[in-house]
């Protein structure tokens, strides 16, 4: 079984140890391995599930939680968190990776797990969301009847990838990137740790500089740690960081963004929400962030092209053509020139004055003609075009706009009018509210006629 933990399997007659903590861990693993909590209590970050009195450190207290999924971004702290809880609840801790995992290691851990309940197996299964649908689907009898205690971790959204018959079996908890300052604190803890840690060496470094490399890190704990690692293991002991040590890691630094998951769909989501909430800091900040990430750049264009008629729209009609060239500029330009095309039409959109008129009269006419009758063409307005259509009188009693004052005829062109566009009274769509009023007083005074 090449994906398993094979430490975490045990004879049916030997006693069921507690997970080992890292402080049993070899010298030469890695330092994030070594440096992992051994307790809740010392998991930095995530205040928001494990604060004292939060439901997580509750039931985990009590030993009565059943399968758990934590969600969140890498170096986060979801498998510290399950060998913490492993380790407080006295468990039997089988790890397994879900990229190198197969059906036929399941059955085995499964089938070891059902021999021995009295072990209370927590089946830790990292990247979940690599799971197919038969993988997930193997493991719902043992968790349904508590033969295992399946904790999960994945960074991907478990509402996309984990099976929903699994999913409802499991308390979700999502996880944050850690903040800076609980990035640092480890780190510094770990240059002085001389059990786990970096303290045998006697390398120093001052708070900025922890902070700098926390900060590259982008909140994942796991490369900091790796990263402060690398950086000490190649100075002499006794030596202290300095900024020069860090220029390496800043100029091969990686912004986390995955095509396709997660990052992906937030980041267009918080750009396109920039944009509309014309905020043109934060609109530019989260495009500097995706072109960053390998982001497609005409994927980008396509959406300020939505933009311009779903939230600019009548507002400033010069939205349009001018997102459309933006678009048509990225093809025949390419990267990385095209970021400034998208910057300027990022710019614009986001400064333009907002109108969702055409969507909101748009969907009002799908409204109307899904929950009533369908209107019949009135007979001026249809075709006259052929002598079958002349000879039933089709199209007579049009009248022909441009020869009324103001190409206001007075006529309506529906059966049973209706009111389904309302302008907006900002930018250019505030002129057009005017004529609309306008004509509508022509209308009447017509008619009056």
């Amino acid at each position: 079984m090449p994906s398993a933990d094979q430490s975490d399997f045990f004879a049916a007659d030997e006693p069921v140890p507690a997970a080992a903590g890292p402080g049993s861990k070899p010298a030469n693993q890695p330092l994030a391995a070594r440096m992992r909590p051994r307790r809740l209590a010392e998991v930095v970050g995530q205040e928001h599930i494990l604060k004292a009195g939060s439901l997580l450190p509750r039931l985990v207290a009590q030993n009565r939680f059943g399968s758990l999924i934590f969600y969140g971004p890498p170096g986060c702290g979801k498998t510290s968190i399950a060998e913490a809880i492993a380790h407080e609840t006295q468990s039997r801790f089988v790890r397994v990776n879900a990229v190198m995992s197969n059906v036929a290691e399941l059955r085995e851990i499964l089938t070891a797990a059902r021999r021995r309940p009295e072990a209370a197996t927590i089946l830790f299964i990292d990247e979940l969301h690599r799971f197919n649908k038969s993988q997930q689907d193997l493991l719902l009898p043992d968790v349904e009847e508590g033969n295992v205690r399946l904790i999960g971790a994945t960074t991907h959204n478990p509402g996309f990838y984990v099976n929903p018959p699994l999913l409802s079996r499991s308390h979700l908890f999502r996880l944050e990137p850690l903040a800076t300052s609980a990035v640092v604190g480890v780190l510094a803890q770990a240059l002085t740790d001389g059990e786990r840690g970096l303290g045998a060496r006697g390398v120093t470094a001052e708070g900025k500089i922890l902070s700098d490399l926390a900060v590259l890190c982008d909140g994942d704990l796991r490369r900091a740690l790796n990263a402060l690692e690398v950086l000490v293991l190649g100075l002499p002991e006794q030596a202290a960081i300095t900024p020069a040590e860090l220029e390496v890691f800043a100029r091969e630094r990686r912004i986390r963004y995955d095509a396709d998951e997660d990052e992906h769909y937030d980041t267009i989501s918080a750009f396109i929400k920039s944009c509309r909430g014309s905020d043109p800091d934060a609109a530019m900040y989260w495009l500097a962030k995706m072109l960053a990430g390998g982001e497609d750049p005409r994927f980008i264009a396509r959406r300020l092209v939505i933009l311009a008629s779903e939230d600019v729209g009548l507002a400033d009609p010069q939205a349009l053509p001018l997102t459309v060239a933006a678009h048509q500029a990225c093809d025949f330009i390419g990267l990385p020139e095209a970021e400034y095309t998208l910057a300027h039409a990022t710019l614009y959109i986001a400064t333009a004055p907002k109108s969702n008129s055409a969507k909101l009269a748009l969907g009002e006419a799908h409204r109307v003609l899904k929950e009533l009758p369908v209107q019949t063409i009135p007979s001026a307005l249809r075709s006259k075009t052929g002598q079958a259509n002349k000879r039933i009188g089709q199209g007579q009693g049009y009248a022909y706009s441009h020869d009324f004052p103001e190409n206001i005829s007075g006529q309506d062109y529906l059966e049973n009018p209706l009111a389904l566009y309302t302008p907006k009274p900002v930018g250019w769509e505030a002129k057009i509210a005017d004529r609309l009023a306008r004509w509508k007083e022509l209308k009447a005074q017509m008619r009056k006629a």
